[in-house]
This record gives structure tokens, C-alpha cells and sequence, in this order.
């Protein structure tokens, strides 16, 4: 018997270091995980800090992975990656070297102590609406509402992740 495929989507964030680099090294981390195949990678954006604005600017992306793993090990498993990439953590949205979230699980909804999928704030944030866009065009929000909705809806003078304030990187 053979273990279900489920398509997970996960977030990446760093605003320390070589940021690039460092996301390059997580999704290396990733791709190399037990149970995990199958992983694509948006491209790259660079992101003001938001919350905390006094640090480093951030360059956000997001993974899609086709996964064996039930989501508790996947978010062990990408904490796991954080720590052994050097990750400190300090303070609600301060610094860091790496961030991993994860996104979406299937088409799950979990609440449980610790995880939350969807992640409860990705459909205000910009930085990690645009890379999903790219993997999942035709993505809808638990509300229903697609993207370019979630997108739109963000623009103006909230300005939290707003889209305009998001530039792509140069891939590597």
C-alpha cells in the first residue's frame, strides 16, 4: 500500500544574509526531505517589512511540494530546516534569516494547536499571494474569493503587502 500524494504549498521568507541564498538553501533542504517530491519554486520578491518596519527588506517565495507526509511532520520537518539553517528567533515579525510556513495542505482545512491551514494571514499579504498566483492561477481563498480578488483587495492605502510595493528578483 502506498501513501497518499497530497500538494502542499509553502511559504519562504528571509531578510537576513545572503536572502537569496538562503531560500535557495531551504528549497535545497526541502527537495531532499523524505516523503517530499515533486517541489517547483515561484520566482523571487523582494518585500518591505511590515509589523516591524526597522529591519532589512525581506525576499519572499513559495514552494509547491507533492508530499507523502501528513502536515504535522511537514511543519516539523520545516522547523527542523529553520533551526539548522541558523534561524533566531527574536520577536513577532522581527528579523530572520529563514521563514517557512506552511500555506496550504490539500484542500484541508486544520486547526490544531501550533497549525493553522490555511495559514490564517496569507490572503492579507501580498508577498505571498503573488508567488502562489504563479504555481496556482486558478487558487480560491476558503471565502471563495480568487487571487486577483485577495490581490486587489489589498491595494490603496492599507499598503500591508501591497502588490505595488513588490518587485521580483532576477533568478538566479
Amino acid at each position: 500500500m502506498t501513501a497518499e500524494l497530497v500538494e502542499s504549498y509553502i511559504g519562504l521568507g528571509s531578510n537576513l544574509g545572503d536572502r537569496e541564498a538562503m531560500i535557495y538553501r531551504a528549497v535545497d533542504r526541502i527537495v531532499t526531505t523524505p516523503g517530499v517530491r515533486g517541489v517547483v519554486l515561484s520566482s523571487l520578491y523582494h518585500t518591505e517589512p511590515w509589523g516591524f518596519t526597522r529591519q532589512p527588506s525581506f525576499v519572499n517565495a513559495v514552494a509547491r511540494v507533492t508530499t507523502t507526509l501528513g502536515p504535522v511532520q511537514l511543519l516539523l520537518i520545516l522547523k527542523g530546516i529553520e533551526r539548522d539553517l541558523g534561524r533566531t528567533r527574536t520577536f513577532r515579525w522581527g528579523p530572520r534569516e529563514i521563514d517557512l510556513d506552511l500555506l496550504l495542505y490539500g484542500n484541508q482545512q486544520i486547526v490544531r494547536p501550533g497549525l493553522i491551514v490555511p495559514h490564517p494571514s496569507m490572503h492579507e499579504r501580498a508577498f505571498v499571494l503573488l508567488p502562489l498566483r504563479e504555481l496556482w492561477p486558478d487558487y480560491r481563498c476558503p471565502s471563495g474569493c480568487s487571487i486577483d480578488e485577495a490581490l486587489a483587495a489589498l491595494e490603496g492605502p492599507r499598503g500591508v503587502g501591497s502588490p505595488a510595493s513588490i518587485e521580483a528578483v532576477p533568478l538566479r
